[in-house]
């Protein structure tokens, strides 16, 4: 048994799928397969049943996931310590972010913590705040730059900067030409919205039904492109992030008062880790950062 063997399994209980979960370990389907079944001769125990469609974990199985996920954590720890022996701001740094925030904010911190930081060796990945946590937690990631949310609260957060979110509609919408409404103009309109999954869902839903808004029964998005294609085409209106507010045709964005509805971007780290001034430094170089994109 080895880590590496460890990390496949792990990969395997996250995406209940063999070749998903070899993509993610950048490894061939029959390497993470044959190891997952070198691993249940050396316990002496099946861990998986299999299927044609699906993977199912035993109990045993199910066991040995949230133990190896504690050893993986214990191991980042190690790892973290005698990284921390040499240059504080050095070396590779795995970090998660939002697909809501990666196409729009990667392009404007990345070049410039290179920058501020040039020994520092970044590497970012876009998941969902669920993948996010979960990969945090099991030791996968450093750190994570996502929206404030529940599931964040057990990591320690560092916030960065809020982000405006603002309403898009149609150049051909009768609110076209508007520069700003009270966000009570959405009451009893049906709005389009991302799919289950996407927190900025959540976070957009729950102003919507504060105000007696309705979500559109007919379609979910997956991306924000698709949404903001959607909106061109006058298929309906949205609610759309800042950053990803960009100059589209046939689109024309608004902003809200009373209130200005926003979303607090931070940066999430585990309790007790030894890189912390690392995160700190990082979230202090972003904060800087973002100050001079006009955001709060």
């Amino acid at each position: 048994m080895n880590i590496r063997d460890l990390e496949y399994l792990i990969s395997l209980a996250e995406y209940k799928h063999f070749r998903r979960a070899a993509d993610a370990c950048n490894v061939s389907q029959p390497t993470l397969s044959g190891q997952i079944r070198k691993l249940e001769d050396e316990l002496g125990t099946i861990l998986l049943e299999r299927t044609s469609r699906k993977v199912l974990f035993t109990q045993a199985g199910l066991a040995l996931v949230d133990q190896a996920k504690s050893v993986l954590r214990e191991v980042k720890v190690l790892k973290e310590m005698a990284s921390n022996q040499g240059k504080e701001m050095s070396g590779p740094l795995h970090v998660g972010i939002l697909p809501t925030l990666g196409p729009y904010l990667s392009p404007i911190i990345v070049p410039a913590m290179k920058e501020t930081f040039p020994e520092l060796d970044l590497y970012l990945y876009e998941l969902q705040t669920s993948q996010m946590v979960d990969q945090l937690s099991a030791g996968q990631l450093d750190c994570g730059i996502l929206a404030f949310v529940k599931e964040s609260e057990p990591f320690i957060e560092v916030p960065l900067f809020n982000e405006e979110i603002l309403l898009a509609v149609s150049d051909k919408h009768e609110w076209a030409k508007e520069k700003q409404l009270p966000i009570s103009v959405l009451k009893d309109k049906e709005l389009l919205f991302l799919d289950d999954g996407h927190c900025l869902r959540t976070q957009t839903l729950d102003y919507c039904l504060s105000v007696g808004a309705k979500e559109s029964a007919h379609f979910k998005a997956t991306n924000l492109e698709t949404l903001r294609n959607m909106v061109a085409a006058n298929v309906g209106i949205s609610l759309i992030p800042k950053f990803a507010a960009k100059e589209t045709s046939g689109v024309k964005y608004i902003s809200f008062c009373n209130p200005t509805p926003f979303r607090a971007i931070g940066l999430i780290y585990r309790p007790g880790s030894p890189l912390r001034t690392r995160y700190e430094r990082l979230a202090k170089g972003i904060e800087e950062v973002m100050k001079k994109q006009d955001v709060e």
